[in-house]
């Protein structure tokens, strides 16, 4: 267990669980949104899982005592506060973490502005049962906006090879519909704590260069909240992180091509571009992206 996740509530019973759902929660959230997150995953069909959500910073005393407030009315809801090293990655890696002792078979994703659908858990637990070589199960999504109305989707390629095939040019899961086998994190792998972006895409490429093997379904099983400020361009730093990732990708990967070299480079001039710009590539992106997906 990581002695710098404090926990702040916990009334789980069980000695074992077959899944760890992870959640993190941080202080821009909005209320609103993190309750309907929760109850997508408490109302799953699927059962036997723990919810941990981890409190990543300081939160408004509504936020808190909405999490209180279903954590009280459902055994399995855990809540933890991160109290070192703020991040996603880091919020993941502790929750991972603090569930071995439960002997989790799977380790699920849910990000707190999203919704999953209700029967995500059994479509994809059920997969992993049935495939125990799968090491890392994803799938489709539909995009919505502000008012939980359908803006668009985004299908990946569904096999192995696809997967990694791209994985040099772009994460080629869309990480918040990840499922991971827990024996990934007993062998020692984790989130890179020290990105602040691209932790997901980082780890990927660690897990396919060490034969780990990946798949996505087509269904599409997690309703991504894509807001207006999703096509701000992005600092510097955020955008050099992601050309470091590909070529990371490209090394590790054994793909250093020149078209995965000029692809890296386009994708950093078009990062720093104005929003509308990313905007106009971003829909092109998920026009091509889909087109790849159904072959």
């Amino acid at each position: 267990m990581d002695s710098n996740l404090s926990i702040l509530h916990n009334n789980y019973k069980k000695k074992r669980v077959e899944t760890l759902v992870a959640m993190a929660v941080y202080g821009g959230d909005k209320v609103e949104w993190v309750e309907q997150a929760i109850d997508s995953i408490l109302n799953q069909t699927y059962r036997d899982f723990v919810f941990i959500i981890v409190i990543d910073g300081e939160i408004t005393v509504k936020m808190m005592n909405k999490l209180k407030d279903k954590a009280f009315s459902d055994l399995r809801v855990v809540l933890a506060q991160n109290a070192t090293k703020p991040g996603l990655a880091s919020c993941m890696n502790k929750a991972a973490e603090w569930g071995l002792s439960l002997n989790p078979s799977y380790f699920v994703r849910m990000d707190a502005d999203d919704i999953s659908i209700s029967t995500r858990l059994a479509r994809q637990i059920s997969y992993l049962r049935k495939h125990a070589y799968i090491s890392v199960l994803g799938s489709a999504l539909t995009e919505i906006n502000e008012h939980g109305e359908k803006v668009g989707a985004r299908v990946m390629p569904s096999s192995h090879k696809q997967i990694v095939s791209i994985l040099p040019r772009r994460c080629s899961l869309n990480h918040p519909t990840v499922v991971i086998r827990y024996t990934v994190f007993e062998q020692g792998y984790r989130y890179d704590s020290n990105l602040m972006n691209t932790q997901d895409y980082f780890l990927w490429v660690t897990l396919a260069s060490n034969g780990f093997v990946f798949r996505n379904l087509k269904d599409r099983l997690l309703k991504f909240r894509r807001v207006n400020n999703f096509y701000k361009r992005r600092g510097f730093s955020k955008s050099l992180n992601e050309f470091r990732a590909r070529f990371n990708a490209m090394l590790k990967l054994k793909k250093l091509t020149p078209y995965n070299a000029a692809y890296a480079c386009g994708v950093l001039t078009l990062r720093l571009m104005p929003g509308k710009v990313v905007k106009l590539a971003y829909k092109l992106d998920r026009h091509l992206l889909d087109r790849f997906g159904k072959h």
